[in-house]
């Protein structure tokens, strides 16, 4: 079992002797103890160990299958599950450029080609000097907005490839994130029921500084209110209980109770889609499995 593992995590596509960074089985614990019994405890750990050396190293992923007593393959098949983790070592800067089809007619191809050029790489792969990784997805939830490509976390729309240079340069050049509140990329939305009309937004939460959007949330037999940020490509949340991460829940409009099923299921994990209108045209589509990002936009 244990070579499998290495075999499957040499065909992420790096060499392990050469990039694995020395993982202290103290700091490993001690992340460990403080997510200890936890909901979704696995999750949290990877996330913490991730934030820590900016990927998974292979020696983090047996530490915890050894202390936490779980098999190694069942620790390593949740850090593949979620598109968010990394097997691989990643730059400062992550470039993610879409090549769905939305994107792909308009361009998309052009702009990876442009992106291969201006950091010397191909897709998949990070600069010598560690500091740009990048990326290519089939799918990044905005069609109606490609080409579309994310730096850092931040989503550029109708990207030209006269543009890509000023992009790389402008995150290479900026000393800290720019905060979502200044970012004017980022930007909020109104959402309501499509069956009732009846209008999401709760102005006396905010999320991310703006009014939240509010939704009934249904795990098994129980009910409660799940607040939402409602800035396009963020993931901050409130629930009223604990849900863990990985559910599938219903979630439901608190006026008509009824559910928010939408037709697609999530490119990232393929769970079940939740829509909900967009003031001034268009859906918002979010995937049913709490914790994972999956989301959409098509605008009318």
């Amino acid at each position: 079992m244990t070579e499998n593992i290495a075999v499957l995590m040499d065909n992420e596509g790096f060499t392990l002797e050469d990039q694995e960074p020395i993982v202290e089985v103290k700091e490993i614990a001690g992340i460990l103890e403080k997510h200890a019994g936890g909901k979704g405890e696995l999750i949290a750990v990877l996330e913490a160990v991730q934030e820590r050396y900016g990927y998974l190293p292979e020696d983090a992923l047996r530490i915890v299958a050894d202390e936490t007593g779980s098999p190694l393959v069942d620790v390593f098949a949740v850090a593949t599950f979620y598109s968010s983790f990394s097997l691989k070592p990643r730059g400062r800067h992550i470039v993610c450029a879409c090549k769905g089809t939305a994107c792909h007619v308009r361009g998309g191809a052009r702009i990876v080609d442009a992106l291969e050029q201006q950091l010397g790489i191909t897709a998949g792969e990070t600069t010598p000097d560690k500091e740009f990784t990048l990326e290519t997805v089939n799918c990044l939830g905005a069609c109606a907005l490609g080409p579309v490509v994310v730096i850092d976390g931040q989503y550029f729309s109708k990207v030209k490839k006269t543009s890509v240079r000023q992009l790389i340069n402008e995150a290479q050049n900026k000393s800290e994130n720019i905060g979502i509140h200044n970012d004017k990329r980022v930007f909020p939305i109104e959402a309501s029921c499509p069956r009732c009309s009846f209008s999401l937004m709760d102005n006396s939460r905010t999320i991310d500084g703006y009014s939240a959007i509010r939704l009934t949330v249904v795990n098994g037999h129980r009910h409660g209110r799940l607040m939402l940020s409602s800035l396009y490509g963020s993931s901050g949340m409130k629930a009223e209980h604990d849900i863990p991460p990985g559910t599938i829940a219903r979630l439901l409009c608190p006026q008509c109770h009824s559910q928010l099923a939408g037709h697609d299921e999530c490119v990232d994990c393929g769970a079940p889609m939740a829509a909900m209108l967009v003031t001034g045209g268009g859906m918002l589509k979010i995937c049913s499995r709490l914790g994972c990002r999956g989301h959409m936009l098509d605008i009318i």
